[in-house]
């Protein structure tokens, strides 16, 4: 019974104590030194809102930065396991590394093991060098993120890398057969090699470039919208530029 008394007891003072705090904040704004104060915490209320907008944007764009991340460690997940498939299934017939014992601090050869005797390979003509074929660097986490939002709208890091990698995928295809001997081509890659020829222009002599026919022969790239915001982005961040004329659109690696 006591306890209950005591629990009204201070129910009642709290509802007192709530009417006297909103008597004397009624009677702020008639003194000035009060409404002065009031101001002051009005401009600071505005401040804490920006601070708090701020706050959100930032949020938005940590998540933003984790899915790029999740994203990234997912394709890098999925090559480590190409990797591990590829080093599990090494074909039978390729060479195997033989690794040979030498005398390492006073250690001797085993008499007891039999000692191989390696064939001293045959002389092989020495090959011909290898033209290399420039490719398209990749965008940096900096230049991606100095990318304007209306550009790059809801494309990731991630997504724009792996244009890059099927594009250059597309130009090393095509140089392979441009730098192949003509006597060795089969009759697709002979229609190739003309088409490459007369796709060729005064500005495009000296450079590596690839057409929109070269994505769909080489990728499985969708030359689609999505596609052409993501060119806007490259020649955005100078990987590469235009070449115009004859119908035909060249994207030239810069």
């Amino acid at each position: 019974m006591a306890s209950d008394l005591e629990q009204l007891c201070s129910h009642i003072n709290e509802k007192i104590g709530n009417i006297k705090k909103t008597l004397s904040l009624r009677n702020c704004g008639q003194e000035r030194t009060l409404n002065t104060i009031l101001n002051k915490i009005g401009d600071e209320i505005i401040v804490v809102n920006e601070l708090l907008n701020k706050l959100e944007l930032e949020i938005q764009y940590q998540e933003q930065t984790n899915s790029s991340l999740k994203e990234l460690f997912e394709s890098l997940e999925e090559d480590y396991k190409d990797v591990e498939h590829l080093k599990e299934n090494i074909p039978p017939h390729l060479p195997q590394v033989i690794v040979t014992q030498n005398f390492v601090n006073g250690s001797v050869l085993d008499p007891e093991e039999p000692v191989k005797v390696e064939e001293p390979a045959p002389t092989k003509k020495p090959p011909k060098e290898q033209r290399s074929i420039k490719e398209m660097p990749f965008i940096t986490s900096d230049e991606f993120n100095g990318i304007p939002a209306y550009m790059k709208s809801r494309l990731t890091y991630c997504h724009i890398n792996d244009v890059i990698k099927e594009i250059n995928k597309a130009v090393v295809s095509k140089y392979k057969i441009l730098h192949q001997p003509k006597k060795s081509m089969s009759s697709v890659a002979r229609n190739l090699y003309h088409r490459f020829i007369d796709e060729e222009t005064k500005e495009t002599k000296g450079h590596y470039f690839v057409v929109e026919a070269d994505i769909k022969e080489f990728t499985a790239l969708k030359v689609d919208k999505r596609f052409h915001v993501i060119l806007n982005i490259l020649r955005h961040c100078r990987r590469l530029s235009e070449v115009r004329g004859k119908g035909l659109t060249r994207y030239v690696i810069t």
